[in-house]
């Protein structure tokens, strides 16, 4: 029997399915890895109230004792983490990731949940930065989150990304894509991938319908298999691309607020 490979997620819970640590976790399972997880923030959201979210984080001494339980087996294969909600639980994370000498890191700044504009907690977004980016193999913000990351504010080019990614690189990140996805204008979903040295544009046509509910998630856990896999990042990243990408074209409208991308698409469309 060929190794298993472990793969981890620190991140909240999506109860409809499409992110969080839903996501991954399904992510994981696609990519042939066993996934474990730790769980930092409830996130719910209302129907009677347009789809409002509330965040719920986690005490982060629980969170510190579930990683203790996934790391009593050693470091993981390859991790991300994803909403952490406080600035405590960006610490522990911190910590587990020095303490553990994990390799294959995954940082997924989230600071917003999909339908809201403004940053969750300010000082967490600015700890992640602080503490998370300098251990970071890969960091994969989307257009809001790198704007706030490397202060140049909000982002509608192309070359606007990549001096994002520029200055993000330089926060310590090894890596960086910045996802543009639909949010750019035109016809064609767009991400920037920084190695520090070369840029490459990843481009596919938009999907419509965009059932893209987790999208950002699917992205950064797929990038997470692939590296526990033996990717090489930029490998890595080409094929989260083309798996988020049929996770979109697979999906279904939810309810009248949401349509959750389908993590099976990238197999079932083989």
């Amino acid at each position: 029997m060929p190794k298993i490979m472990k793969t981890l997620t620190i991140a909240g819970s999506d109860s409809s399915g499409g992110a969080g640590i839903q996501a991954d976790l399904k992510t994981f399972e696609e990519y042939g890895t066993y996934g474990f997880s730790a769980l930092t923030t409830i996130v719910t959201m209302d129907p009677d109230n347009g789809w409002h979210h509330n965040v719920y984080p986690v005490d982060s001494a629980l969170v510190a004792e579930q990683l203790k339980t996934v790391f009593a087996g050693g470091p993981v294969d390859a991790m991300k983490t994803g909403m952490l909600g406080s600035v405590d639980i960006v610490r522990v994370a911190e910590q587990a990731i020095k303490s553990n000498q994990q390799k294959n890191v995954v940082i997924d700044p989230v600071m917003v949940c999909k339908g809201e504009d403004e940053v969750l907690n300010p000082e967490s977004a600015d700890a992640i930065r602080d503490l998370l980016l300098p251990l970071a193999t890969v960091v994969t913000p989307n257009l809001f989150e790198a704007g706030v990351l490397s202060g140049l504010g909000k982002l509608t080019s192309i070359e606007e990304m990549k001096e994002a990614a520029r200055k993000i690189h330089g926060l310590g990140a090894q890596n960086v894509v910045v996802k543009g996805g639909k949010a750019l204008g035109g016809d064609r979903a767009i991400d920037v991938f920084f190695d520090g040295k070369d840029f490459t544009v990843l481009e596919t046509d938009k999907i419509e319908p965009a059932y893209n509910h987790g999208a950002g998630c699917t992205f950064a856990a797929a990038i997470t298999g692939g590296l526990a896999n033996g990717l090489s990042v930029a490998e890595a990243v080409a094929k989260a691309k083309d798996f988020v990408s049929a996770a979109i074209r697979s999906g279904y409208q939810f309810n009248e607020y949401v349509g959750p991308v389908f993590h099976g698409g990238y197999r079932l469309n083989r």
